[in-house]
């Protein structure tokens, strides 16, 4: 697995190659172009092509695939943005999930978003928590179920009460119960993509290398 960070505020503008144009500055329509030119970049690299003949579907649910036409379902990514900084990763033939998230940023009513959206398991683990800790746990929790939802395929809605996780962050990630699937059978794993940044990236295989890049 290939975990790559790009944070627009370092990187060129490709929309004006003869400026240089921080991310914050563009419109939100300028940002997804210039999230999706660095995309096709980096997964015509993979496949030996040129970007632009890169081409991407949705399914149902609105995940990203590559045209199976291209990838022959031998290469799988999945994305995740926050502020300026953008991650994709990359597998070769199992579906990825990737979630990036602020380590820094605080819920205001964690414990109500956990009983709302969490396991019943997961919301009682993080009401032990003094505050501190829990906005940690919290945080690290989210980033993870959402790795695991966005793998899955499956969507967000009515998703993330059906798995457990282990709330813990010093603990290794792992998936601890799920419904309608062997828990067993996914792997989570946790990066540090850039400093105050957390990322967790979930696959369904038994077992998982993971290895960083930054694109600058």
């Amino acid at each position: 697995m290939h975990l790559w960070h790009l944070d627009f505020e370092q990187l060129s503008d490709p929309l004006q190659p003869a400026t240089d144009v921080a991310a914050a500055s563009l419109t939100a329509l300028q940002q997804r172009a210039t999230r999706r030119f660095y995309l096709r970049l980096l997964l015509g690299a993979y496949l030996g092509m040129a970007g632009k003949d890169i081409h991407i579907v949705r399914r149902i649910r609105g995940r990203p695939e590559l045209d199976p036409k291209i990838s022959r379902g031998e290469l799988n990514f999945n994305v995740a943005r926050s502020h300026s900084c953008y991650l994709i990763g990359v597998s070769s033939g199992a579906a990825i999930g990737v979630d990036l998230e602020i380590a820094a940023r605080r819920s205001v009513r964690p414990l109500v978003l956990a009983r709302r959206y969490f396991s019943n398991a997961e919301s009682e683990a993080l009401s032990t928590l003094g505050n501190d800790e829990l906005q940690r746990a919290f945080m690290h929790t989210w980033a993870c179920k959402e790795a695991v939802v966005k793998a899955s395929g499956m969507g967000i809605a009515n998703q993330l009460c059906r798995f457990s996780v282990d709330v813990n962050p010093c603990n290794q990630p792992s998936v601890l119960k799920m419904k309608d699937d062997d828990p067993s059978a996914w792997q989570l794993a946790m990066a540090e993509p850039a400093a105050g940044a957390i990322a967790a990236v979930a696959v369904r295989q038994k077992s998982v290398r993971l290895e960083g890049f930054s694109l600058s």
